[in-house]
Formats: structure tokens, sequence, C-alpha cells
């Protein structure tokens, strides 16, 4: 089965609308590290969990079968489009090998 890793950084806000989105998809395996510090490349504030910048990240890494990455990248568009400001970035990338 071809698979798809698909890796996820977004404000930590929107923690709870992700999980729902990997839920609602049934994909249930994923690594989340929680209060992930960075800067997007083009726009909006960074997020370092300071006085200054006190917002943080999450991110997410997800393997998923291919038929379902692009569902998955579908419903993280409609997600950041309707909060772009919250700052949300995807990637997929082909996965070779798993055990």
């Amino acid at each position: 089965m071809q698979m798809k890793a698909v890796f996820i950084s977004y404000n930590q806000a929107l923690n709870e609308r992700i999980v729902h989105i990997l839920d609602s998809l049934g994909l249930r395996g994923y690594t989340r590290w929680n209060q992930v510090q960075g800067r997007g490349s083009y726009e909006g504030e960074p997020h370092m969990g300071t006085h200054t910048w006190p917002a943080l990240n999450e991110t997410v890494l997800t393997i998923v079968p291919d038929d379902k990455a692009g569902r998955l990248m579908e419903c993280l568009r409609k997600l950041d489009a309707k909060n772009e400001m919250q700052g949300l970035r995807a990637f997929t990338w082909s996965v070779e090998e798993s055990l």
C-alpha cells in the first residue's frame, strides 16, 4: 500500500480542530509535539511563547494511505482559509518503507 507522510504545523489554538479532522477521516495514528516555536515563511507573527510573542505552535506527523492524504490536505486548506491569522502549514511526502 502506498503511504504519505503528512506534517502539520499550526497555532496551538487550532489543536482541537486538527484532531477532529484526523478523527473524522479515520486517521487514528499520529505523533504530536506540543509547544513548538516557529515563524511563518511569508506573513504572520512569530509563535515563540515569550512576552512579546506569546503564541506557540503544535505539530503533528501522521502517515496515511495515499487515498486519504488528498482529503486530509483539502480539509486542512479549508481550516486554514477560515483561520488565516492563526497560522497553519502542512506538507506531504512519500513514505518509502514502514514497519
